[in-house]
């Protein structure tokens, strides 16, 4: 969002010079003349560009509120994931792995919340789930903000542990 932002000033400030130029504002004489500024984008092109985010997570039994009952030692899991933003759109796509588990994993989510404390889904990512399974939604500015923020929060379920067994802050690592 910071990029589309700086996109669209960057954007009206280009064709304020273009249209200074075009009204014999110091870049030529006018049509015809080879001095003459030409556009190469416009403001609808820049807003049209798509950004990408991405972010991370380390899953472990340590993170989960409440504490897992009987967690395994190593239990534990990595969820990646990007977003891209075009227009009003914004993709999410991901993919998360773990290990050690108590059991099969009957579900995992995104949860709006700050470390430390439990939240509401916001995203449903798989159930039941494997290692290594990916996906892809639409999300909301709002979702994408909370994450971009450290908002949020992934976690794996499974029978023993239903509230969740592993747990781990999503942080934005690039944009």
């Amino acid at each position: 969002m910071r990029k589309v932002l700086v996109a669209v000033v960057v954007a009206v400030g280009a064709l304020g010079i273009v249209a200074g130029a075009f009204a014999g504002g110091g870049y030529g004489g006018g049509p015809g003349d080879d001095n003459t500024a030409t556009p190469t984008s416009t403001s609808g092109k820049a807003s049209s560009k798509s950004e990408t985010y991405k972010f991370k997570a380390t899953l472990t039994a340590g993170q989960e509120v409440p504490k897992p009952t009987g967690a395994m030692a190593g239990a534990g899991g990595t969820f990646t994931a990007k977003t891209v933003e075009s227009s009003s759109s914004k993709t999410f796509t991901w993919k998360l792995t773990f290990h050690n588990l108590t059991g099969k994993a009957g579900a995992a989510h995104v949860h709006m919340g700050v470390k430390g404390k439990p939240g509401g889904v916001i995203i449903a990512l798989c159930g039941p789930c494997r290692s290594g399974q990916t996906g892809t939604a639409k999300i909301s500015s709002k979702i994408e903000d909370a994450m971009e923020q450290g908002k949020t929060y992934v976690n794996v379920h499974t029978a023993k542990n239903a509230g969740g067994e592993i747990r781990g802050q999503v942080k934005l690592v690039s944009s």
